[in-house]
């Protein structure tokens, strides 16, 4: 027994000393495999280096001409001189800028100085410039000339298109605008459409009944061929009808998904705030914004009241008419307006109620000489800044920080573009220009005093 487990033992330990020999010359020739490796990998290496070396030594040639050559002009290539490549080069490189802007222009892009803001406290964003239809929607206007107008503001990033004018221009420019943008098949979430609910005391269409409100929206959406319209605006509070009534009409308009948002035009800020009360004692969706005029001879509501507006109850400002329509800047630089326009225009500002007649006061400052002097003063410092009158006063209007969007009108691409070059001087408008702007007009408004009712007992 004793001799079988010695044999036993012997045998086993000559089978660990057989493993553990194969186990060493395995690890012998992957270390010599390892040794191999390395050396070829130094070898490469030193080529490479070599290869460096040689194309440091070589020149431009070598960083013009560079291996593998794909085909028999890069061989071509080899024989020509190093001056005779770089032209090449260069020519292939101007070639392939030029495309990249002529691709560009295909699509909208962000013009410089363009910046997109919410409107009042919503998720909208919208362009700081709109296109309005002061001039650009209108019989004199063809339909190509309207096509190119509207195709530019889109390339040049604008995506707001409003139509808020008149109730038979307003028809028209939705019409227009409808087939036009049907035409252009853009898509629905890269534009933003503004249309307004007119109503007068004189016409057939009275007041802001549920009825008015929601059968003027229903035709805006079939001028437009739309499947909704992004803002709907209530143009001018009505005292004759119910607050609880508009206010139902449009969150009615909102739920059934014929219009995202709605607001107001030329409304007073009392009438605003009592506006937003009722929305939300009733639980209905709120305005968003006000839309009001604003240029440099019609200052007091946007600067006194909007802001607090805003900081209040979250309605935004939308503002137009910068250029007075067409009194601001001289004749040879104002948009083109129309002529029955010009007996609206000459109260300076359209915020005064229609039922009351005109009054001679507001015909008086157009022919005084003090007009006539700020004009003069204010074209001084658009010539010192290498701008036009018309720029200046886009540039002054878009200064403002509660200016969320400015509609603008061009009757022609090259008044749109001249219009859009404004916002190019707004860097230059600094504390001393706008401090000197102030002395010109010295009609900066100014919040009249709080009276104690405890001082009129």
């Amino acid at each position: 027994m004793a001799e079988a487990a010695a044999r036993h033992e012997l045998f086993t330990q000559q089978q660990w000393a057989h493993q553990r020999a194969e186990r060493a010359e395995r690890n012998a020739e992957r270390l010599e495999r390892e040794i191999q490796a390395q050396a070829a990998s130094a070898a490469a290496s030193e080529s490479l280096a070599e290869l460096h070396y040689v194309d440091s030594l070589s020149g431009s040639v070598q960083s013009i001409c560079k291996a593998p050559i794909a085909s028999l002009d890069c061989m071509a290539d080899l024989g020509s001189t190093t001056e005779q490549l770089c032209a090449k080069l260069q020519a292939a490189a101007v070639k392939e800028s030029v495309d990249r802007v002529s691709s560009a222009a295909q699509s909208p892009s962000l013009t410089s100085g363009l910046r997109y803001r919410n409107l009042g406290k919503s998720g909208l964003r919208v362009s700081n410039i709109g296109l309005a239809t002061w001039t650009t929607y209108n019989t004199a206007i063809n339909e190509e000339q309207l096509d190119a107008v509207v195709t530019a503001a889109y390339n040049a990033g604008i995506n707001l298109f409003d139509l808020t004018e008149g109730p038979q221009s307003s028809e028209q420019a939705e019409t227009q605008l409808g087939a036009i943008l049907k035409r252009k098949n853009w898509k629905r979430v890269s534009y933003s459409v503004i249309t307004k609910i007119h109503w007068h005391y004189k016409s057939e269409e009275r007041g802001l009944s549920r009825k008015h409100i929601i059968e003027s929206v229903r035709s805006s959406v079939a001028r437009l061929q739309l499947d909704y319209i992004d803002i709907v605006l209530i143009q001018k509070a009505d005292p004759m009808c119910p607050l609880e009534e508009v206010v139902r009409a449009m969150d009615f308009l909102v739920s059934e998904g014929l219009i995202m948002y709605w607001g107001t035009a030329k409304w007073s800020p009392i009438d605003v705030t009592e506006m937003y009360t009722a929305c939300r004692q009733l639980n209905c969706s709120t305005p968003i914004l006000e839309q009001s005029e604003y240029h440099m001879l019609c200052r007091e509501k946007v600067e006194i009241y909007m802001p607090e507006l805003y900081n209040k109850i979250g309605v935004g400002l939308m503002a137009w008419s910068p250029l007075a329509m067409g009194l601001l800047p001289s004749f040879k630089d104002s948009l083109r307006s129309r002529s029955s326009n010009r007996t609206k225009a000459s109260s300076i500002s359209w915020n005064q109620d229609d039922r009351k007649p005109p009054s001679k006061e507001n015909n008086e400052p157009l022919t005084t000489r003090n007009t006539k002097e700020i004009l003069f003063s204010i074209s001084l410092i658009a010539d010192r800044l290498g701008c036009s009158l018309v720029q200046l006063c886009i540039a002054w209007t878009l200064k403002n920080e509660s200016v969320q969007c400015l509609l603008l009108g061009a009757a022609t691409t090259h008044q749109f573009y001249h219009a859009l070059h404004g916002l190019q001087l707004l860097p230059k408008l600094n504390s001393n220009v706008m401090a000197e702007l102030e002395r010109i007009l010295d009609n900066k408004p100014v919040r009249p005093p709080m009276v104690s009712t405890l001082a009129m007992r």
